[in-house]
């Protein structure tokens, strides 16, 4: 009997590959859109990171019969009264990229006294299956924007938050050590143990016959 599928609905590679190397060890075989071969956007309209994450998951669990994990994340500064916030991939549209969007932040940011450059990354994931969430978690790390990019890891803005109980900026940090602290991390904490729960009785039940 084929394993169960995982569906990661992201076309964001650097987002696929954290979330895939962290579930990686579950019983179930992770695949991206590509994989599946499906194709296709989900416009993210809701006004909340929690809100997003579930109409992507809801959306794309429509399309297959995997069970489906979608993620909404960004990147909230308090000087700038939380933006960039859900509009963080494409703070610098249009054709927004990722060093076009630390850029304008950093740009934003110029002059700004350290104790008001306080910012916090918050990730947001929905599990759904057939047109149900299953389960919805959230994480959330505090640091602060840095007054330049260090480092070459990660992605988005991970090369201008600091994260001041190591003393880096996120884009100095390996991937391993990233998951450990991280807002993706966290929220991916709480959904791998769902997820552990959620798959034994399948796996049990399969072991019972023979």
């Amino acid at each position: 009997m084929s394993r169960a599928k995982l569906l990661l609905a992201t076309s964001n590679r650097g987002k696929f590959r954290e979330m895939r190397d962290y579930l990686r060890d579950l019983d179930i075989d992770i695949v991206s859109p590509e994989d599946a071969r499906m194709g296709g956007e989900v416009e993210e309209t809701a006004s909340t990171f929690e809100e997003n994450a579930r109409l992507k998951s809801l959306a794309w669990s429509l399309k297959t019969e995997h069970l489906v994990l979608a993620e909404d994340s960004g990147l909230e500064v308090e000087a700038l009264s939380g933006r960039p916030g859900i509009y963080s991939a494409r703070f610098s549209s249009p054709r927004p990229t990722d060093e076009k969007n630390i850029r304008k932040v950093l740009r934003l940011m110029t002059g700004m006294p350290w104790p008001r450059r306080r910012a916090r990354f918050v990730s947001c994931l929905a599990l759904a299956q057939k047109g149900k969430v299953l389960k919805e978690t959230r994480g959330e790390v505090r640091g602060y924007i840095a007054t330049k990019k260090k480092g070459n890891r990660g992605f988005g803005y991970d090369p201008i938050f600091y994260y001041p109980p190591l003393k880096k900026n996120f884009g100095e940090l390996g991937a391993e050590e990233k998951n450990k602290i991280s807002h993706r991390g966290r929220a991916l904490r709480k959904m791998k143990a769902f997820l552990r729960s959620y798959l034994a009785p399948s796996t049990k039940r399969k072991g019972e016959g023979g």
